[in-house]
């Protein structure tokens, strides 16, 4: 019987309904999902590597039998080491060590067949005995006679899958063989056939059988590169579908009526002048230009404002806001954060208000008088400058003449919020700001129905801050280092990963801001600023610290955007493994917005995950935003890389922007040219119908307004 694409994965054997909804939540809806969900490597199980034969410091992939295996425990549960003792024949044995593996204890008994893939160490404390540390497992079972190798297992080039919704590695590749063998031979090709011959793209249905369950004499190197001409084929067409759905997104746009605002006349020329406190840099200069050029416009401009933390992103965005007000418009300014809008709002006010304009704060956590009479505010045309949270997107907002949406930190929105608060104008201008630096290739990607725009340089004055590691039994030295700072009048950050004690064993903000204050600092100011306090409490907390009426600020990641406090000089990062690259340099970045010198402490316990490790040293080795964010994407992957998955927006199955740079360069390009061919109408409308409503769903709606 054959297996249709369409068909819902609930329904094929070994999966079920519990399963296929879990798999559904991964993304992993249908028969297409689950082909296009590709192994992230290959095996040869054709010619196992003996562990006599095994070359310390190279990757081995060792078929043995198990002798022996036991946890051993330390003063913590969660720091249990497992130890497993495997043979294969050869005369050698192969000990294979598991850091936080307690949860292994009555895996693994003698007798049962493992796969190991790891790489080959000698042990320093036993010369001559051949080790693994993590290595990679899969279980085949007892050996014997009568328990003969499954054939998606040995024999060939294995493909292995990460686990999914609760389904191994093992259970995948069993699930898509059969899968595949029962596959409907008549799998539609809906990529053009131009496309395909001026490309010599290999068949829909082969490159998918191609792409699971290799030739035995395919090239492994070619294979764990994803460079076959299977993966080829696949990474192109989920690219190629992606970019058509943004380049049929930025037609609609371009031929959209919008408001084209007056730029030019002197009366908008002096406002602006009149607001900068500061003389702009060359890059910001650049980008303003960039963004006037779009006002002028009469379709709507949909840009985004990329820069590094402490770039001047805000005045820019502020600039904007002026030449639409002087046009008789009102600027909704959304932030994912109410510390974040809060911050937004005190600086407008700063900067805009001496120049005569209205500046509102609207956010939930506002009374309800209060709230209603700053709707009234908005809606009558008397607020010019509206600043807020999602709150702006309810019902109750309504704009008297909204002309220009801003949208900052737009990745932490969802398709639909940022939708919402445009559909309360008549197609208003768009500005999207971010602080997380984009590599191109995922710019084009994320955003590619969007103008970009970057902000590639600092404002004068600023010092470069300096990033040190150090380990926890390290921290008398950091504290006293932070009480030098404070005697010369300067602040400090010290940052926790939980607000609360709890299971992981995490020091925790609330317990150490009493620890801290009682034995550390028993003469200082301190502050404790978390998710769980009150709008009005956060407020109060950061203003006292803005003021200097206090000198420490213990907090977690809610400071992580939008907190500006110039004369902070120190920030100490406890836990520093566990946070992620990109909060770990936006928490940088609230300190050396100041002339003097400032100093960023990461912590960490002495012993770390190899990825906690890496993004400690790329934090100590650079400062530069772009740099961190192309080493995020490499090791996060771009869906998780943006919260991506999290957020409903796009996720590849195949395709990695960074990796495949070239190709996503030339599925953008067929694309645009696809759609600006009026002569290949019909032909893009045949692909929309074979695409269906999933593609819709999928890739058209993943737009940034």
């Amino acid at each position: 019987m054959t297996i249709p694409l369409s068909n819902s994965v609930k329904y094929i054997k070994g999966i079920g309904p519990e399963r296929g909804t879990a798999l559904a939540e991964a993304g992993i809806a249908t028969v297409d999902d689950l082909l296009h969900y590709l192994p992230f490597r290959y095996e040869d199980r054709i010619r196992f590597t003996k562990i006599a034969e095994a070359v310390p410091g190279q990757l081995a992939t060792i078929l043995a039998e198990v002798l022996e295996g036991s946890a051993v425990r330390f003063a913590r549960a969660r720091n249990a080491m497992f130890h497993l003792t495997v043979q294969d024949g050869s005369g050698r044995y192969l000990y294979a060590r598991f850091f936080h593996g307690g949860y292994m204890e009555g895996r693994y008994k003698a007798g049962q067949r493992l796969v190991l893939h790891g790489k080959i160490e000698m042990d320093p404390r036993r010369p001559g005995r051949k080790s693994m540390v993590n290595p990679q497992v899969e279980s085949l079972g007892i050996s014997g006679p009568n328990q003969p190798a499954d054939s998606t297992e040995v024999g060939r080039i294995v493909p292995i899958y990460e686990s999914v919704g609760g389904v191994s590695s093992r259970m995948l590749r069993r699930i898509i063989y059969s899968v595949l063998i029962n596959l409907d031979p008549n799998i539609p090709d809906i990529l053009p056939p131009a496309i395909i011959k001026r490309h010599g793209f290999i068949s829909k249905r082969d490159a998918l059988l191609s792409v699971h369950f290799p030739v035995r004499d395919a090239n492994l190197e070619t294979l764990n590169s994803f460079r076959t001409p299977a993966h080829l084929r696949l990474i192109f067409e989920e690219f190629f579908f992606y970019q058509l759905g943004v380049a049929l997104r930025r037609r609609d746009q371009h031929q959209q009526t919008g408001m084209a605002l007056r730029v030019r006349e002197d009366r908008v020329r002096e406002a602006l002048k009149r607001i900068l406190p500061f003389k702009p840099t060359s890059a910001q200069k650049r980008v303003l230009a960039d963004i006037a050029a779009d006002l002028e416009k009469p379709q709507p401009m949909y840009r985004l404002l990329e820069g590094d933390v402490g770039s001047g992103k805000t005045i820019v965005a502020l600039e904007a806001a002026v030449i639409a007000i002087e046009n008789d418009c009102q600027v909704a300014l959304m932030a994912p954060t109410e510390i974040l809008a809060v911050q937004h709002f005190l600086s407008a006010r700063r900067i805009l208000e001496p120049a005569g304009y209205q500046i509102e704060l609207v956010i939930s956590a506002m009374t309800a008088p209060e709230k209603r009479k700053a709707l009234d505010r908005v809606r009558s045309g008397a607020a010019q400058l509206v600043v807020g949270t999602h709150a702006l997107i309810e019902d109750p907002v309504e704009f008297h003449t909204l002309g220009l949406v801003i949208v900052d930190e737009q990745h932490r929105f969802g398709v639909m919020q940022r939708k919402r608060l445009i559909e309360k104008g008549a197609a208003p201008h768009v500005l999207v700001m971010t602080a997380t630096p984009i590599p191109r290739t995922l710019a084009l990607t994320i955003y590619g129905d969007l103008d970009l725009s970057v902000i590639d340089e600092l404002p004068p004055g600023r010092t470069p801050i300096h990033t040190r590691a150090t380990t926890e039994d390290k921290l008398p030295g950091v504290w006293e280092f932070v009480r030098r700072e404070i005697s010369r009048g300067r602040q400090a950050y010290v940052v926790y990963p939980v607000i609360e004690e709890s299971k992981l064993e995490l020091k925790a903000a609330m317990a150490e801001f009493e620890r801290l204050g009682r034995e550390e600092f028993p003469k200082a100011q301190l502050g404790l600023l978390h998710g769980r306090l009150k709008s009005a409490e956060k407020e109060d907390v950061m203003d006292r610290f803005r003021r200097g009426d206090l000198q420490i600020l213990v907090a977690t990641t809610v400071i992580e955007v939008g907190v500006d406090v110039p004369n902070a000089t120190v920030m100490v990062i406890e836990h520093a493994d566990r946070f992620g690259l990109a909060q770990l340099h936006q928490l940088r970045g609230r300190i050396g917005r100041g002339s003097e010198k400032s100093t960023c402490v990461l912590v960490a316990p002495r012993t770390v995950t190899a990825e906690g490790q890496q993004r400690i040293d790329t934090m100590v080795a650079t400062a530069n935003g772009f740099e961190i964010a192309e080493h995020d994407l490499k090791l996060r992957g771009p869906g998780e890389f943006f919260g991506t998955r999290q957020h409903g927006d796009v996720a590849f199955h195949v395709a990695h922007p960074l990796r495949d740079a070239e190709l996503l360069e030339l599925a953008r390009r067929e694309a645009l040219e696809l759609v600006g061919d009026p002569t290949r109408a019909d032909e893009l409308l045949r692909m929309s119908g074979q695409l269906g409503s999933e593609w819709q769903k999928r890739y058209r709606l993943v737009a940034a307004g």
